[in-house]
């Protein structure tokens, strides 16, 4: 099998999680600024067998689009442009960064570790992965 590769993306920076090669375990794997997104993914998928990349979909209480969905789309495309071998899906990505600092906090980091924005994304890049495949519901 191959990995499942997911991204938090925002305005600033993109947080990526990743599964095992059995799709068993979703794992952090960074964050990176969004300006070097596709070189990071170049990079990655170079050495990694990855078969979908899921993109966290921002929706509002009513599930429309946010507000933010206006960046994101134009990114998913230009993804879709530039690895068309790798299915690319979208999934709901509602307080996953909520849950995520919740998780942080509840690990016993550190004040100052908390606050790092990235630490967040990575999280809640993981979250979005794990909801994903449970979604899946393969097992």
């Amino acid at each position: 099998m191959a990995r499942i590769l997911a991204i938090d993306y925002g305005q600033k920076r993109a947080g990526l999680a990743v599964t095992d090669e059995m799709q068993i375990i979703a794992t952090g794997l960074t964050t990176v600024h969004v300006k070097d997104i596709f070189n990071f993914l170049k990079d990655y998928l170079s050495k990694e067998n990855v078969e979908t990349i899921v993109v966290g979909e921002p929706k509002d209480m009513k599930n429309r689009p946010s507000d933010s969905a206006r960046f994101i789309e134009p990114f998913v495309k230009k993804l879709k442009k530039t690895f068309p071998g790798v299915k690319v899906e979208r999934f709901d990505e509602r307080f996953t960064s909520v849950m995520a600092q919740n998780t942080i906090l509840e690990s016993g980091v550190n004040k100052k570790k908390r606050r790092d924005k990235a630490l967040v994304d990575t999280v809640s890049a993981t979250l979005i992965l794990q909801s994903y495949m449970n979604s899946l519901s393969r097992f």
